[in-house]
């Protein structure tokens, strides 16, 4: 696949994502105040938390697209993880306040939502599980951070929306049965959301800082690339090799040992050809720096 070919798929997921959510936070926004459905409520308010994390998502996409510079010679690629990043916060604080406004409700007398409020959240449901799948299954293909974090924000709405199906469900019954207490699982609802909300939000958030804080690849996810190095046969030994993860891209960083009787030609040609072989066989390998060692038995 084709750098741009990538770009272009990650920003029409993002798009998606974008015009999906305000859709969804509209329409469950407005039925949860007509239904009077505090679950409902915030569920809505999650889905509009995640238009920002979808335009976050669109404009991280896009920087990280920008071919490196003097003052970025590694690229931008990052750009995607810090979007990543401002995601997880949002939907840190939105969880925060969906928790606050539903404690607040034991303190209240409160009503069972109406009937209305459990279509809206089937659509929700329905249309949040497409998203998750389209945006996960993309995200893997191209190495987006950022995508594969978007997908989970819509899984997090899914598992949302199941449960505030679940405290409407329970409060109209309790109405109709007489049972008052059931009308409070509307806003225990809402604080079982937030609960999800917050606890997705820091896994992806620590998972996003993570890979910014120049992490690399383990000694299993480089096998690929020291095979590559050790078929060219000047190379007499691999004495080190870094993969850096830049978002979707790597920069490898790699010493190896040559024959030290060789010209100090022949041993820059060596590095070219180390560096030739990755990036021409690793269509994830952006760049690769080389060190040339002589070699010691």
């Amino acid at each position: 696949m084709g750098k741009n070919d990538r770009f272009k798929q990650a920003e029409f997921a993002a798009m998606i994502g974008v015009v999906g959510n305000i859709v969804l936070a509209i329409v469950k926004g407005a039925v949860g105040v007509i239904a009077e459905s505090r679950a409902l409520v915030a569920d809505a308010v999650h889905s509009a938390s995640d238009v920002a994390g979808s335009l976050a998502v669109f404009i991280g996409v896009r920087a990280a697209k920008q071919p490196p510079d003097e003052d970025h010679p590694y690229g931008h690629g990052k750009a995607e993880s810090i979007a990543a990043i401002i995601v997880a916060v949002l939907l840190f604080l939105v969880g925060l306040e969906i928790g606050k406004s539903s404690f607040e409700s034991f303190f209240e007398e409160i009503e069972a939502p109406k009937p209305l409020a459990i279509y809206a959240v089937i659509l929700s449901i329905v249309v949040k599980e497409w998203m998750f799948r389209y945006k996960f299954k993309l995200g893997k293909r191209i190495k987006s951070d950022a995508i594969i974090v978007n997908a989970y924000e819509h899984r997090s709405d899914v598992y949302s929306s199941i449960a505030a199906l679940a405290g409407i469900g329970a409060a109209i019954i309790g109405q109709k049965m007489g049972i008052d207490w059931l009308v409070y699982a509307d806003p225990v609802a809402g604080l079982f959301v937030a609960i999800l909300v917050i606890k997705m939000a820091w896994k992806l958030g620590a998972e996003s800082i993570h890979t910014t804080l120049d992490h690399v690849l383990h000694d299993e996810d480089v096998v690929d690339l020291k095979d590559t190095v050790s078929k060219i046969s000047e190379v007499k030994k691999i004495d080190e090799l870094h993969a850096r993860e830049h978002g979707h891209y790597v920069i490898v960083d790699i010493k190896v040992s040559v024959d030290p009787h060789i010209t100090v030609e022949e041993g820059h040609n060596i590095g070219k050809l180390v560096k030739e072989k990755l990036m021409s066989e690793h269509e994830h390998v952006q760049n690769v720096m080389v060190h040339i060692n002589p070699y010691s038995p």
